[in-house]
């Protein structure tokens, strides 16, 4: 996978300096779907929820900053994406076989 070094997501420096950071996520668009790898490391699944309301309210600024969508319609937008997808109710999870490759 390789992309141009200004798309590349760099791992925060607070987050690096934090010996108790945990990643939870990462997450690819491949062959016209997402494709993710994931660690349930909350006790409480509405952790994750949470999470995900951060990272919708980041993704809308993202927007704004990168393609100058006002934050309040791209956020708008972020949760009618995910309305839609939780109704379509076609999400099936399929796991890869453990140990098969995948950088590190």
């Amino acid at each position: 996978m390789s992309e141009p070094e200004q798309h590349q997501l760099k791992t925060p420096d607070s987050v690096a300096a934090d010996p108790e950071a945990i990643e939870i996520m990462r997450m690819w668009w491949s062959k016209q779907e997402p494709v993710m790898s994931i660690k349930p490391a909350f006790n409480d699944p509405a952790m994750f929820g949470r999470m995900l309301a951060y990272a919708a309210t980041h993704m809308a600024h993202g927007y704004n900053v990168r393609h100058g969508v006002d934050e309040r319609i791209a956020y708008n937008q972020i949760l009618a994406g995910l309305s839609d997808a939780l109704k379509a109710q076609n999400v099936q999870t399929i796991t890869e076989p453990t140990g098969t490759g995948g950088a590190q």
